[in-house]
């Protein structure tokens, strides 16, 4: 494969679940991908299990200061960045009555904020070559109202108004911007939220026509789709991978 041929892909929140599964995809079709995260350990083990083409970065994306430094430094030392998953997110699961200010603005920090900021870095690079690919991660939270998720929910339909946003401003310069909204999806941290909260997972298959959580591979399908050629005339949308989910009654 020719290295100068070969894309490279920037993955935030690569290290683990959801953004695993698509830096998997992504090297199983010849994408460098460049995880970012902020556990040091995690990504080691990542890219040693995606091998050649797979790099940790570690970073802490609610650093906004220094997003600019380090895009520069990617494209530096790997190329150009051809396709940006704004995956990273974090969770906080408590009645709204009992969040603080405090814990609002960290969730929408890591899950809102840093997703423009990263965004406005890449695209700018992205600019000066008249082609890119930006594809956000959403979530259910945001087709409808869930209970006790109310900063994750915030940021997420802000998440899902950007792309809108940013398609209508990038799209005529060569950079599609497009959304995935997985829905109940198979990992670590969802089976156990499920396991322990027998209603909630009776809830979740009666409104999911396939009657069966997803798989990680299965979301990191759906974006290698809007990052590949197959989708060259699709922006602007939000994908829900989900089952049915959102359509479900």
């Amino acid at each position: 494969m020719n290295h100068q041929k070969m894309k490279t892909a920037v993955i935030t929140g690569g290290g683990s679940g959801i953004g695993l599964a698509i830096a998997e995809k992504f090297v199983k079709e010849q994408i460098r991908c460049i995880l970012i995260g902020r556990d040091k350990d995690k990504l080691q083990k990542a890219s040693d299990l995606l091998g050649p083409l797979a790099f940790g970065v570690s970073f802490d994306l609610t650093g906004l200061s220094g997003l600019p430094g380090l895009v520069s430094s990617i494209e530096k030392e790997y190329g150009k960045i051809d396709i940006l998953v704004n995956n990273a997110g974090i969770h906080l699961k408590k009645p709204l009555m009992e969040v603080s200010d405090e814990e609002f603005q960290k969730v929408v920090m890591t899950n809102q904020n840093a997703v423009f900021s990263m965004s406005r870095e890449v695209a700018k690079v992205m600019s000066t070559r008249k082609s890119g690919n930006i594809i956000n991660i959403s979530s259910m939270a945001s087709q409808y109202g869930l209970p006790y998720v109310i900063a994750y929910t915030a940021a997420k339909s802000a998440v899902e108004g950007m792309t809108r946003a940013m398609a209508v401003e990038l799209s005529p310069i060569g950079i599609r911007v497009n959304c995935v909204a997985p829905g109940f999806i198979q990992t670590e941290m969802s089976s156990g939220a499920l396991k322990n909260d027998p209603e909630r997972q009776r809830k979740v298959f009666s409104r999911t026509p396939m009657g069966r959580l997803g798989t990680p591979a299965e979301v990191a399908d759906a974006v290698y789709f809007l990052a590949s050629e197959s989708s060259s005339f699709i922006t602007g949308v939000i994908l829900p991978v989900d089952g049915g989910n959102s359509i479900g009654f």
